[in-house]
């Protein structure tokens, strides 16, 4: 009898995982083929033509760009120098120094011939405390603030206080941006009259590539496989989830990478959260529930065409660190505005996002792991545990290899950034593998994640920058 019911027992908890996950697929078909269509939609235009009316000063909006950088020495310099050549009218620059440890401050200074200036901040953001304020004396445009270490949320709302402009763009101190990636990530911005106010770009991975004085000379694949599968996931990521959300107004992410919001709206939603380690993805949803609340017909949407190249973890140590944090982000943006979840009051966001990102985003890697589990028992026990972990394995097959699969194909199909076919031949056949190795391990370092949540861990985990640029 006792047996019986074991067995039993077994039976659905298996069939609760294979349920489980033929909903994610489903779900993931349907953002899929949002994103196809959408894709099919603005690439029939002509993308060189569609943005010479807007790089007249008459037309744009000017930008303050903001930079993190804690530890940045390796790459900081060609990021600027990057920043410095972008094709747009009217921005500046700054740079805030979060305490580093290292020689990103001196750097910056000397190569750049910085000078101390006199400068009043209007404090709108309570942050740690300055220590002085650089600019450039070649490059009037070009700021750099030295402040007490206070984590990356705490840099960032020092940069918009002081920033002059009326829209903000975040930005990594690692990262290398394309010549109109502004021009095209503020487009929307303009063309909708300011219905639009946050719009994030694409992050592509920069390792592997040729960059040289703050450009991306020739792109790329690493030799790193952990660097190849992160590229497959960035595709997935952002060409088929954020493209699928923001098609319907949906999107609770534009990465800390690359994004642009309206100060307005930022600073009234009180900047960024400093107890958090996922303060983009938690900026987002607070300009979203301020949006809601106030009855605002605004959007947040993803634009995939501008492209931010940016440095990842080779080294498995700190990818594990990475997915880890990113996890632990995710817990605390939903667990702080838990309420949206299923409120009528947040329309669509309240029934759609949260449950998804609940659901499937935080809880997925949970139910993963313990279909991984059943499934290596089943291997050594048999009989009709057996036939359920088959069934298991293939959807597991589906839900990563497959849709990874289709992430590098829609990637030759839309933007074409890798311009060799060896590199798409690559990425596919890698996307083959992804179920059988790269997935299980993100998935375990995610669980991680919440058991460092558990456990009450707070810390963000250094990682160690090669630097990308000539």
């Amino acid at each position: 009898m006792a047996y019986q019911w074991w067995t039993t027992a077994v039976q659905y908890f298996a069939l609760f995982i294979s349920v489980y996950m033929v909903i994610i697929i489903l779900f993931y078909a349907t953002i899929l083929l949002i994103s196809v269509i959408q894709l099919r939609r603005e690439y029939k235009l002509n993308r060189a033509d569609s943005f010479d009316d807007i790089t007249n000063e008459l037309y744009t909006k000017p930008v303050s760009i903001i930079v993190p950088a804690y530890n940045e020495e390796a790459g900081i310099i060609p990021s600027v120098r990057s920043l410095l050549s972008i094709n747009y009218p009217e921005y500046e620059i700054i740079v805030v120094n979060d305490g580093s440890k290292d020689d990103t401050l001196e750097k910056m200074i000397k190569y750049y011939d910085m000078v101390k200036v006199d400068k009043v901040i209007r404090k709108q953001i309570d942050t740690k405390p300055i220590k002085g304020i650089y600019q450039s004396k070649v490059l009037p445009k070009l700021y750099m603030v030295d402040k007490e270490n206070g984590g990356k949320a705490d840099a960032l709302n020092v940069g918009l206080n002081l920033s002059h402009f009326p829209y903000i763009c975040s930005l990594d101190g690692d990262s290398v941006l394309e010549r109109d990636a502004f021009l095209k990530v503020m487009k929307p911005i303009m063309d909708s009259n300011e219905e639009v106010v946050a719009s994030g770009g694409s992050i592509r991975i920069a390792n592997g590539c040729v960059v040289k004085d703050g450009q991306v000379l020739e792109i790329g694949l690493s030799n790193h496989p952990l660097v190849v599968m992160q590229i497959i996931e960035y595709l997935r990521a952002f060409l088929m989830g954020r493209i699928g959300l923001s098609r319907h107004n949906l999107l609770l992410i534009i990465s800390g990478a690359f994004g642009v919001f309206s100060k307005k709206w930022v600073i009234q939603a009180g900047g960024y959260q400093t107890d958090t380690v996922g303060e983009d993805m938690e900026l987002v949803i607070r300009i979203h529930r301020l949006l809601k609340e106030s009855k605002e017909k605004k959007k947040i949407i993803y634009v995939p065409d501008p492209v931010c190249w940016t440095e990842v973890p080779e080294d498995m140590k700190f990818l594990r660190r990475q997915r880890r944090r990113w996890h632990r982000g995710l817990f605390e943006s939903l667990w702080n505005h838990r309420k949206l979840t299923f409120n009528p009051k947040y329309g669509k966001i309240g029934f759609i996002s949260f449950p998804y990102f609940w659901l499937i985003e935080f809880m997925g890697p949970i139910v993963e792991l313990l279909g991984y589990i059943y499934t290596i028992i089943a291997l050594f026990v048999g009989g009709i545990y057996l036939e359920f972990a088959l069934v298991i394995l293939l959807l597991s097959c589906i839900y990563g290899s497959v849709f990874s699969m289709a992430a590098v194909l829609l990637e030759e199909w839309s933007l074409r950034k890798y311009p060799k076919i060896s590199h798409i031949v690559t990425l596919f056949f890698y996307s083959l593998t992804e179920t059988f190795w790269y997935r299980p391990l993100t998935v375990f370092w995610r669980c991680e994640g919440i058991w460092q949540l558990i456990k009450g861990e707070k810390s963000w985990g250094d990682m160690t920058r090669k630097g990308v640029s000539k």
